[in-house]
């Protein structure tokens, strides 16, 4: 239905504007002693192609450049290199994202955070499972999702998106990790002078009055039914602003297949959750430059 180079070189033009700061003349990031087939932004921007047309799996997109597209990537290389290096690429990956946002909203000053299960095995498999382990700080664990009301095993994925919809930021904790507890980490990002949507599992005054003093964020979030009243900034326009936030997570486990886990590492799957969420802002930005509805993704492929 789709065309995997038509889309690949549309991409990979997009992830070179993205990166032209970081990138070498030779299209990679790193030195090489011999140089490699597929250069290094050619890897990330086949990553992110083959997520954006919800290719999730390394073998079947092998076996479509092999067989469907062998004339169109002459210089394939092998898919356990490619592995490797999408993994040590996976920084760069995550980086197409964040000025794609700037293009599509210059001047946005208000943006959405949430979380979102991302569920490495069935549950009858946690006592038996070895995988995404090899990170001590970040350990799979056991969690409940309220909104989703799933029990599963894994890890949380923490997402701040403008109030477009565009990715700005992600990150991943432990399933088990209370979302409040995320918000510690938002001092290392390009946030400031801004209001932060949130629902009820932000709410923290200690982290909201921080958040302000630091960076003068406004951490926006409802009351909870029990607690005593007292100022707030929430009102019924920013329940409606959040909703956009819930839109997201549902084309990213329809289109993207985001709680379909393939990864064996922690390393391996951060690389695939940054592929996903680079792959959304890209393709935003194609139907943007097309004045077209920007979060209507499937459109935005080429036929």
């Amino acid at each position: 239905m789709h065309n995997l180079k038509t889309n690949f070189d549309k991409i990979l033009e997009i992830s070179k504007l993205a990166l032209t700061e970081y990138m070498l003349a030779d299209g990679n990031f790193f030195k090489y002693r011999n140089l490699p087939k597929l250069s290094d932004i050619e890897i990330v921007a086949l990553s992110i192609s083959s997520e954006a047309l919800g290719i999730d799996s390394e073998n079947l997109l092998f076996s479509k450049l092999r067989t469907e597209y062998s004339g169109e990537f002459p210089n394939l290389i092998d898919r356990s290199n490619y592995n490797r290096r999408r993994k040590r690429l996976q920084d760069y990956i995550a980086l197409v994202a964040q000025p794609i946002s700037e293009i599509i909203n210059p001047d946005n000053h208000q943006f959405i955070i949430d979380s979102v299960p991302v569920p490495i095995c069935q549950n009858v498999r946690i006592s038996r499972t070895s995988i995404c382990r090899e990170d001590l700080h970040v350990q799979p664990s056991r969690g409940y999702h309220a909104s989703h009301r799933l029990h599963y095993y894994g890890f949380k994925m923490q997402l701040i998106i403008s109030k477009a919809g565009v990715p700005v930021s992600m990150g991943i904790t432990a399933a088990n990790v209370h979302d409040v507890h995320y918000l510690s980490q938002l001092e290392n990002l390009e946030l400031n002078e801004c209001e932060l949507i949130a629902d009820k599992g932000y709410l923290s005054l200690p982290y909201q009055t921080t958040l302000f003093e630091q960076d003068r964020i406004r951490l926006i979030t409802p009351l909870r039914n029990n607690m005593k009243k007292r100022t707030t900034l929430w009102n019924p326009s920013y329940r409606y602003v959040r909703k956009r936030v819930e839109t997201l997570f549902s084309q990213l486990c329809d289109h993207l297949y985001i709680k379909r886990n393939y990864a064996k590492s922690l390393s391996g799957l951060f690389t695939r959750m940054c592929s996903k969420i680079s792959g959304v802002a890209v393709l935003q930005l194609i139907n943007f430059k097309n004045n077209k509805p920007i979060n209507h993704l499937k459109h935005a492929l080429a036929a």
